[in-house]
């Protein structure tokens, strides 16, 4: 199936579907004309902090180098003994692991609820252990996970949950915003998120204590502004730079209306599959705020012949990018996590591990492997107009049909 001529679908990858221009070429302007590009001597990295802080309600945040630094920071906080565990998703991006492991912790994998791919309250508590230090809750696509269940669950046993928010700029569970509910959020401008400025995080917390931390941290260990400052601790240069500030703060700006445009049109694009059989659209639960970083798609292959994996090619032939699976394996089937790949041949962290942490049977992870057989992500950002959802709600009904009959 070819659509000749078909209108293309705009691209976070580049201009087509990014919300670049004036706003943020003028504050870039003021940086260059400033001549101060580093956020320790700048105004606009402190300009950014506050105003994404204000904007959770928090007292301080923190911006950093990349989401994955925000992570990092985060964690670093904590700090774990090597050996310490950190329950997380099997679905993730990562660059939301490979900190646990610098930072001498294991990662130790929960399940996911099989139509959402978030990890569950239930699925946590199977996993703490009596070396548990911390719970790190993915909100994938921007869809919350159960939170305030979560943190229950690790509150009762005293442990600090980190919210990976990377991908859920403005999602909201029971009325708050995601990344306020646990005791630290992380965020990620990285080009293809919200807001981007290329690269880019930020982190907010409701621990205070472990958000200035993750600021020390940013810092190579030093406080800037303390009475008596010093490199007290084993922390890498993890810090923003003003251009990158500039650009993230004018994003910021336009946040709200990115997000409107991306529920409104994923509520459009839902109406219009809803009669289309084998698929089920996303949604939150009561209460909550899906914010669409994508539109992930679950594909019945009882009911569409070839499933996620027929449906891309059939999209690709009509000249529509999607994801069958999104990750084409669980986190725990990597070769890091195989292969035990640590610092040099010494295999650290992973040999400071209890046995069990490192049990990744198939079993366990039921949802996990349904979740990835069913997901399609299809392509989603702010600049699709009403359009370009007609044109992939025709696309996607138009290749199932080719399916079931070549069935």
């Amino acid at each position: 199936m070819v659509m000749g001529g078909a209108l293309e679908l705009p691209s976070d990858q580049d201009a087509s579907g990014r919300s670049l221009g004036d706003a943020e070429l003028e504050l870039l302007r003021q940086v260059i004309e400033s001549g101060t590009l580093t956020a320790t001597k700048g105004k606009m990295t402190a300009s950014l902090e506050a105003a994404f802080a204000h904007r959770h309600d928090m007292s301080s945040a923190v911006a950093c180098a990349s989401g994955t630094t925000a992570i990092h920071a985060a964690v670093a906080a904590i700090d774990p003994n090597p050996g310490d565990e950190v329950i997380t998703t099997s679905i993730t991006d990562m660059g939301a692991l490979t900190p646990l492991l610098y930072q001498g912790a294991i990662p130790t994998f929960a399940d996911v609820d099989p139509v959402t791919g978030n990890i569950t309250a239930a699925s946590v508590a199977d996993r703490i252990s009596d070396r548990t230090v911390a719970v790190m809750v993915t909100h994938l696509f921007g869809n919350p996970a159960e939170i305030d269940e979560i943190v229950a669950v690790a509150a009762r046993h005293d442990l600090p949950v980190i919210e990976d928010c990377a991908q859920a700029y403005s999602a909201r569970s029971a009325g708050r915003p995601v990344g306020t509910i646990g005791d630290v959020g992380c965020f990620s401008l990285q080009q293809g998120k919200h807001i981007t400025c290329g690269e880019g995080g930020l982190v907010i917390g409701n621990d205070e204590a472990l958000v200035a931390e993750a600021r020390l941290w940013v810092n190579k260990g030093w406080g800037y502004g303390q009475p008596d400052p010093d490199h007290r601790t084993m922390a890498l240069n993890g810090r923003i730079s003003e251009l990158q500030s500039a650009v993230a703060l004018a994003q910021l700006e336009g946040l709200d209306r990115t997000v409107a445009t991306r529920i409104s049109n994923a509520n459009s694009l839902s109406a219009k599959l809803s009669g289309v059989p084998g698929l089920r659209c996303p949604s939150a639960s009561a209460g909550d705020v899906h914010s669409y970083w994508r539109y992930p798609l679950l594909v019945d292959s009882t009911q569409i012949p070839g499933g996620p994996v027929a449906l891309a090619t059939e999209l690709r032939n009509a000249d529509v990018a999607s994801a069958p699976r999104y990750i084409q394996k669980p986190a725990f089937r990597c070769g890091v996590f195989v292969d035990r790949k640590g610092l040099g041949s010494s295999g650290f962290p992973f040999t400071e591990a209890r046995p069990e942490a490192l049990d990744h049977a198939e079993d366990d992870f039921a949802g996990t492997f349904r979740y990835l057989e069913d997901v399609l992500v299809l392509p989603w950002n702010e600049q699709f107009t009403a359009a370009h959802v007609e044109r992939l709600a025709e696309a996607v009904a138009a290749s199932v049909d080719v399916l079931r009959a070549r069935a």
